[in-house]
């Protein structure tokens, strides 16, 4: 036997038993594990290209990030996020992975994946999930205080203003629904 036939054979095995695996965890249900491989794959490949970019180019992650640009980071993130995910302007951007199902909330869109399996079926699940589009909102964001930190601070600072502003918005739209 050779070499070849021997990768081959093992190859094969690896296969059948990850398919194996597979099909108990989705005990019947349609999971695209696939499509979820693949996007792990394509994030981890994201994060290691900004490892050897920020490596080339000498910059260096900060020791620690303080606490201002942590909230701003986090409230960024946040107000990032869910305009992705949520809001109608962005819909052109999940039209090809989405259903429009009607509205979640005040400017907000619910929708539904329009592909069953595979990378469609996950890139469906991502861009209508403000928590799962928050991992790699944070890491670009992150990788902007690395690469271009007084531009991603305002980028930050401006999405912090807009979250504040929405909160107002619901204070003020509660206030009223209060007097009357």
């Amino acid at each position: 036997m050779t070499v070849s036939d021997q990768l081959s054979g093992a190859s094969e095995r690896v296969r059948s038993w990850a398919e194996r695996q597979a099909d108990q965890y989705r005990a019947g249900s349609d999971r695209p594990l696939d499509g979820y491989l693949t996007l792990m794959t394509v994030y981890g490949a994201g994060v290691g290209v900004a490892a050897v970019a920020g490596r080339l180019f000498g910059r260096r992650v900060p020791d620690r990030v303080g606490p201002l640009d942590l909230v701003t980071l986090s409230v960024a993130t946040h107000r990032l996020a869910r305009t992705m995910a949520k809001d109608p302007v962005t819909s052109p951007l999940r039209a090809p992975f989405t259903a429009f199902a009607g509205t979640s909330a005040p400017a907000e869109l619910a929708e539904t994946v329009r592909h069953h399996g595979g990378v469609k079926h996950s890139l469906g699940e991502l861009v209508t999930c403000p928590m799962c589009l928050a991992q790699w909102v944070a890491t670009g964001l992150g990788a902007g205080l690395v690469f271009a930190p007084r531009q991603t601070r305002l980028v930050n600072a401006t999405l912090t203003a807009v979250a504040g502003a929405d909160f107002l918005q619901h204070v003020y739209a509660w206030l009223q629904r209060a007097a009357e």
